[in-house]
């Protein structure tokens, strides 16, 4: 009877989930706080006119004050939510072969996608930033070069932002792949995440094609919001995890109790 025991207890440990609760909590954290953090720079980010006509939208970026500023912050939003995805990869604990093999792809790919974002804040925030202040200050005779070099950024940041979405996106899929196939986290959570990823790569591809037409928000709306609420259900099933088993006996009276009882009922 003892040893029945201890074979069903130790099957049930090798079924149960071995995800990291406090990663899966500090990723939650990350990617909430990224979220909340890119929405109130919206309201700061200049808008209101369309994004492809360039002599507009230029000029409306030259009068911006606060817009490097802005963008600083919004690439700071968008590495805490790579780094939180990251952390997730991290925290699922996968076991080796396959799952760990394709954890690792994805810490790659997320990697540089990090360092795209970095490339596409830096060309944004700065470089183009500059490029159409030089464009409005121009005598005439030096406005149509100059605003050629500031398309030219713009088509810069436009490629750089594509491949951002697409290794976005392919990083999302492959970490919604690992929670669907290994439920280390509730499985909806990892359905959440690929529609996520699907939405970045769209958009993505839209970047590559048409530059930031007014439909390319459907599919980076999609991408955003179901992070979100992929987010917020992974720090309601990590906050309501119990504790690791091996965390509990600290005291070693509960025990001796736990063992004496079961010998007793051995015999």
């Amino acid at each position: 009877m003892f040893i029945a025991n201890e074979t069903q207890t130790s099957r049930t440990r090798t079924s149960s989930p071995l995800a990291d609760r406090k990663g899966l909590l500090l990723s939650a954290v990350l990617l909430l706080s990224s979220f909340i953090v890119g929405a109130v720079l919206n309201f700061v980010h200049p808008g209101g006119v369309d994004t492809n006509n360039h002599p507009a939208v230029f000029a409306q970026y030259a009068q911006s004050a606060n817009w490097t500023t802005v963008h600083l912050a919004q690439f700071i939003a968008t590495a805490a939510t790579i780094v939180g995805l990251l952390v997730l990869l991290y925290a699922l604990n996968l076991p080796d072969g396959m799952p760990r093999l394709v954890a690792r792809v994805g810490i790659v790919s997320a990697g540089v996608a990090l360092a795209l974002s970095a490339m596409v804040y830096a060309v944004d925030g700065v470089v183009l930033k500059r490029a159409v202040d030089a464009w409005v200050s121009a005598p005439d005779a030096e406005k149509a070069a100059r605003f050629a070099s500031a398309e030219t950024v713009r088509w810069l940041e436009e490629a750089t932002r594509s491949y951002q979405g697409f290794l976005l996106g392919f990083t999302l899929i492959l970490l919604a792949a690992l929670i669907v196939l290994t439920a280390r986290v509730p499985r909806p959570i990892g359905y959440l995440l690929g529609l996520s990823g699907v939405g970045y790569l769209v958009t993505g591809w839209i970047y590559s094609v048409a530059g930031f037409p007014l439909y390319q928000t459907i599919p980076l709306f999609l991408g955003v919001f179901s992070l979100l609420i992929a987010s917020v259900w992974l720090l309601i099933s990590a906050w309501r995890m119990p504790e690791p088993a091996g965390a509990a006996p600290r005291s070693g009276s509960p025990l001796r109790r736990n063992d004496a009882g079961a010998a007793t009922r051995s015999r």
